[in-house]
């Protein structure tokens, strides 16, 4: 049976799904193991998120990773996402970035746990949690699987609980900006700062935006406001696009429809939009960060070329 250490890793489940006659039926899932509970496993494979009781699984075991990126490569976007998303307050803990924006966000507020923090993994834990208890915050930190794994488990025998799993995904530029542009749809437009009203877009999202929201957005050299607006002038579509780190990644954030404009190609007209800019700014690839449960975003995503780079949980200290 599987155990807390194999959070984290590729793993097979073979579930009981029935009985016929004297024959139990079975089923197998194939993924990475992101939850194991007292009376459930949790799966991501690759048609989504699979939750298998206790009492159902017949065998379990982990099974040889699939083709993954090196270490360094995870670590060198995981930066570059972090310098296009910049907490105002942040530390340093060895590699560890420790991070705070007034609560906006998971990703300005946790800890990006890679690299080595420069002490023992249980003392790294208990600088996190002083760091955001000194700011009144709920410690978090981000662990990128399997790269963190040893920190998984660390939080799991703490009792840290975990987010939504988050898929970290990219896709090469030149797909992109061979896709003949939408003449039938309103033309992108690219702004070095937002309106009042794509704020408001993004705030009915996100929620309120603090004065730590409008650093985090405005606080790369490079970026780029998207919108899309009708006849009327009232907006469609907005997305931000910011080109950071060594590599001049894109990074996508924030793309969201009005409800009554969807299903009408605007979201990959924004992207394509923003690749386009991206490409004058030296870049040929582009990530995005978007949550596994997200069916609809991610079928989106994957027409437009993203595909899942590596994965990261959240995890939450104990209230």
């Amino acid at each position: 049976m599987l155990r807390q250490q194999d959070v984290g890793h590729r793993v097979v489940v073979r579930r009981i799904v029935g009985v016929t006659g004297d024959r139990t039926l079975f089923t197998d899932a194939l993924g990475e193991l992101v939850d194991l509970t007292e009376t459930e496993l949790t799966i991501a494979t690759a048609k989504g998120t699979v939750r298998v009781p206790l009492r159902e699984v017949h065998r379990a075991k982990r099974v040889p990773a699939a083709r993954r990126p090196h270490a360094a490569t995870v670590i060198a976007l995981e930066h570059a996402a972090d310098e296009a998303w910049p907490a105002p307050v942040r530390a340093r803990l060895g590699g560890w970035i420790l991070r705070a924006a007034d609560n906006w966000t998971g990703r300005a507020n946790s800890a990006l746990a890679v690299g080595d923090p420069d002490r023992p993994l249980e003392a790294a834990i208990d600088a996190v949690v002083k760091w955001y208890h000194e700011r009144g915050q709920q410690p978090l930190i981000n662990a990128p699987m399997p790269l963190a794994a040893p920190v998984n488990a660390a939080l799991d025998e703490r009792g840290w609980t975990s987010r939504p799993l988050t898929l970290m995904q990219t896709a090469v530029l030149a797909p992109m900006l061979a896709t003949p542009a939408r003449t039938d749809l309103p033309p992108v437009g690219l702004a070095d700062s937002p309106g009042d009203d794509w704020y408001a877009m993004v705030a009915e999202h996100k929620g309120p935006l603090p004065a730590a929201a409008l650093s985090v957005l405005n606080g790369v050299p490079e970026k780029v406001f998207a919108h899309v607006r009708d006849a009327d002038g009232d907006l469609l579509a907005v997305a931000r696009g910011a080109v950071t780190g060594p590599d001049r990644w894109l990074g996508v954030s924030l793309l969201q429809t009005a409800p009554a404009a969807r299903r009408r190609g605007l979201g990959q007209h924004v992207v394509r939009a923003l690749a386009q800019w991206a490409a004058q700014h030296g870049a040929t690839r582009a990530y995005l960060q978007v949550e596994e449960r997200n069916t609809p975003a991610v079928t989106l995503y994957g027409r437009i070329g993203f595909s899942t780079h590596h994965t990261y949980l959240t995890r939450q200290a104990p209230a």
